[in-house]
């Protein structure tokens, strides 16, 4: 809201906010003081909305919708999957886009366009930088949950090991608590009516060449280059093995039914003609 409304900031913390609208000194991350200032930051900011002619939340919504600056905007990964010849012709489309209408620091492609080409195009929620895994991380409300994961085709669960940094980046717990979050994603799609997949995010064929891919990400700097990620191609065996805390139905659901679901959608598609 504030970047919508306080156009002229240069960002948007609370501390800045608190100084702008001149609310006087507050002690920063107390839990009450915190909302306090919230409350009366929210308050001054829609009185400057209903002067523009604001008068509820969903107009405040769509006049922020209509106005936002996809550049400043936070970014999630999603998949996207061609369906068809015209899938592919939207897929293109969308790339150009991202590249030559939206690119900040890497290409981004705005929701609203993404659903004007959406036609042909089969959308997954990802890996923990989704959309989706982002907001149950965040402890969004149930029907933001459930909005988001309604946005995509299928959702998308993956391998305790592919995410195990957020336990050392103290996001999460423990194993534990990256199970029960792909537990709330098979739950999401059984509420949303959308096929759950279970994937590998392989970046790498075979467990041992894992040393090729550290060795590119050490030349790059990375941080955690020397970390184990196991982030290769698995058998079903070995997914069916590591997604059983799930029950023996629902791992063979979302490890090949579902598998299958998806890939059955997709046509003989060709990128350049014969």
């Amino acid at each position: 809201m504030s970047r919508y409304v306080n156009t002229d900031l240069k960002n948007h913390k609370l501390d800045t906010l608190v100084e702008y609208y001149g609310l006087g000194g507050f002690e920063h991350h107390r839990a009450f003081e915190d909302a306090r200032v919230t409350a009366l930051l929210f308050r001054k900011m829609t009185d400057r909305l209903v002067e523009d002619g604001v008068g509820d939340v969903s107009d405040m919504v769509r006049q922020m919708s209509e106005h936002a600056d996809p550049l400043t905007l936070p970014t999630y990964h999603q998949i996207i999957l061609v369906k068809n010849q015209t899938g592919l012709k939207n897929l293109y489309r969308l790339i150009s886009d991202s590249y030559l209408q939206y690119f900040r620091k890497h290409p981004r492609i705005p929701k609203s366009v993404l659903n004007e080409h959406r036609d042909g195009l089969i959308i997954g929620s990802a890996c923990e930088a989704g959309e989706l895994y982002r907001a149950i991380l965040d402890s969004k409300p149930e029907a933001e949950l459930e909005r988001i994961a309604e946005f995509y085709d299928y959702l998308e669960i993956q391998p305790l090991t592919n995410n195990t940094f957020l336990i050392g980046g103290g996001r999460v717990g423990g194993e534990d608590e990256l199970r029960d979050i792909n537990r709330k994603i098979v739950e999401l799609g059984k509420k949303t009516g959308r096929p759950v997949v279970a994937t590998c995010d392989a970046h790498f064929l075979d467990e041992e060449d894992e040393i090729y891919r550290k060795i590119l990400q050490k030349g790059m700097k990375f941080q955690d280059a020397d970390r184990d990620t196991r982030l290769y191609m698995r058998t079903t065996d070995e997914m069916l093995e590591e997604f059983s805390y799930l029950g023996e139905e629902t791992a063979y659901e979302v490890v090949v039914e579902n598998t299958n679901l998806i890939a059955d959608m997709i046509e003989d598609v060709r990128p350049i003609p014969k």
